[in-house]
């Protein structure tokens, strides 16, 4: 592991993500270490929240590709006996219906999730365009990495959230 490529979750690692928001993982192993993020097997992992200070750009190294969002939070899923973690955990927000169409399209391009089930759902927003939906599209592989859309939509708000879940393929 490079400590120049790829990000680490130690406390200094942290502060340069917060500091440059960016943020470079490798899971192109199929999952991520917590010894090659400098955490313990213990460490549950940080949650990085910067949502008063900026987006982070993220990038998940993949066996196949990459997986890239902006967000301001990233969250890390594992237990104190695990050596890596199950799920990494992040959030896209839209500002637009449109906006956030365009980014569930691209999850479906860009990491070979399930296209029919997203086009269902946008047909029903867009039917709906004031609806409340908790939707999750059949995840995609094609990184060679589980790449989970959770869809949080409220068309009464002015954000709407994905929640990113990735995680090694089963």
């Amino acid at each position: 592991m490079s400590t120049s490529e790829y990000s680490t979750l130690d406390a200094a690692g942290v502060e340069q993500i917060r500091a440059t928001k960016t943020a470079r993982l490798d899971m192109s192993s199929g999952s991520l270490k917590k010894a090659d993020v400098r955490v313990s097997e213990e460490s549950y992992g940080p949650e990085i929240n910067t949502r008063d200070s900026g987006k982070i750009a993220l990038t998940i190294a993949a066996p196949s590709g990459e997986i890239t969002g902006e967000t301001d939070r990233i969250r890390f899923n594992t237990t104190n006996k695990r050596p890596d973690f199950s799920e990494v955990t992040y959030f896209l927000t839209a500002d637009s219906a449109d906006q956030y169409f365009s980014l569930i399209r691209d999850g479906v391009q860009r990491y070979g999730i399930d296209s029919a089930s997203a086009e269902r759902w946008i047909a029903s927003a867009e039917a709906d365009p004031a609806k409340k939906s908790d939707f999750s599209i059949t995840p995609g592989s094609s990184t060679g990495l589980e790449v989970n859309y959770d869809l949080r939509y409220d068309g009464s708000k002015d954000t709407q959230v994905i929640i990113v879940h990735v995680s090694p393929a089963a």
